[in-house]
Parts: structure tokens; C-alpha cells; sequence
């Protein structure tokens, strides 16, 4: 089975901190470029940051660049978003996703393989 699951969502003040993590049951998930997406009330998906299969490469949305970090422990088949600095605009439904091959079109959802069922980040004024 492939599988990706968020956590650590959940409501925070605005300038706050939180850490989300994503579980993946990838194959070969050291492989697999991981990214992280979100989407707000009443707006399409939107980027946030991904990275490439080493960890050596990372790119940012510019909404959340200097703010957030990914990060990922390919031993634990894990992914992570630090997130600080939170503004009430980041307030959205999180999704973790795999990208088996990797892409230039790294900030189109469509390039990902698989996708995890979100968890809800609400940051209050």
C-alpha cells in the first residue's frame, strides 16, 4: 500500500510555531521528491515547498519563504514542515505528497503521485 499521513496541525496565534509531519509508506521513498501543498477556505491548492529526494535541494513559495522550513529523515520515512512566524493567512488544510521521479514543474500538483489526506493549520490574529 502507498500511504502519506499529516499531523501536528492545529490552532495557534499568529507569530506562533507549528510542526508538521508526514508518515509516507513509500517503496522506495528515499527516491521520491516530498512536497507540501495547502489549501484555504475557498481558494484552489496552492504550493508551499518541496524537496528533492537527497534533502539537498529545497524550493519555497515566496509567501512562505524565511518562515517555513522542509525537512526530511529518509531512515524514518518521514517529512517535515516547520512552520513559524505564522500569519492567519497560512490558515489552510495541509497535504503532504510524492513525487516518484521529481520535477521541474515542481509547484504543479499535477506532478505528484500521491497525496496524503491533510491536516487542518488554523492560526488566529
Amino acid at each position: 500500500q502507498v500511504q502519506l499521513v499529516e499531523s501536528g496541525g492545529g490552532l495557534v496565534q499568529a507569530g506562533g510555531s507549528l510542526r508538521l509531519s508526514c508518515a509516507a509508506s513509500l517503496r522506495t521513498f528515499s527516491t521520491y521528491a516530498m512536497g507540501w501543498f495547502r489549501q484555504a477556505p475557498g481558494k484552489e491548492r496552492e504550493f508551499v515547498t518541496v524537496i528533492a529526494w537527497s534533502g539537498g535541494r529545497t524550493e519555497y513559495a515566496d509567501s512562505v519563504k524565511g518562515r517555513f522550513t522542509i525537512s526530511r529523515d529518509n531512515a524514518k520515512n518521514m517529512v517535515y514542515l516547520q512552520m513559524n512566524s505564522l500569519k492567519p493567512e497560512d490558515t489552510a488544510v495541509y497535504y503532504c505528497a510524492a513525487d516518484r521521479y521529481g520535477s521541474d514543474r515542481y509547484s504543479d500538483g499535477a506532478s505528484y503521485d500521491y497525496w496524503g489526506q491533510g491536516t487542518q493549520v488554523t492560526v488566529s490574529s
